[in-house]
């Protein structure tokens, strides 16, 4: 590693609790992750080292917030989607309380890139209707 670039701790979480965090760690590191990428687009991925150093410190320094703030709610989550092959869709009951968590404590909302204004994001809906997939 170059002397440039000062070390990180890996975030050394797994793909549940990183993929309940995932829309929370896009809103808090949205211009670390889009400098990370606009620099990996420009120039060669080593070249990028610095830049991708701050998209792991900002999304591990959000994970120890997420931990110390809302400990319980993101627990029910991550665990939720862990053992349901990590779909969204029959988590929505432990998703709840964790964005209101979120929102209260840190101030930061779940927005899903994309939803069309107007709609009510899939998140908000109060009794959506779906059904297991088919395996």
């Amino acid at each position: 590693m170059p002397k440039h670039v000062p070390p990180v701790d890996e975030i050394g979480a797994t793909s549940a609790p990183l993929k309940s965090a995932s829309f929370f760690i896009g809103a808090k590191c949205k211009e670390f992750n889009e400098d990370f990428m606009l620099c990996k687009s420009q120039n060669k991925p080593e070249q990028c080292l610095l830049e991708g150093r701050r998209v792991t410190r900002c999304a591990a320094d959000l994970l120890e917030k997420m931990r110390a703030a809302c400990a319980q709610e993101f627990e029910a989550h991550w665990k939720c989607l862990d053992n349901n092959n990590q779909e969204f869709y029959p988590c929505r009951k432990e998703e709840r309380p964790l964005n209101a968590c979120m929102f209260t404590k840190l101030g930061l909302s779940k927005t899903i890139p994309g939803t069309p204004k107007g709609q009510l994001p899939i998140h908000e809906v109060k009794n959506p209707i779906y059904k297991a997939q088919q395996k």
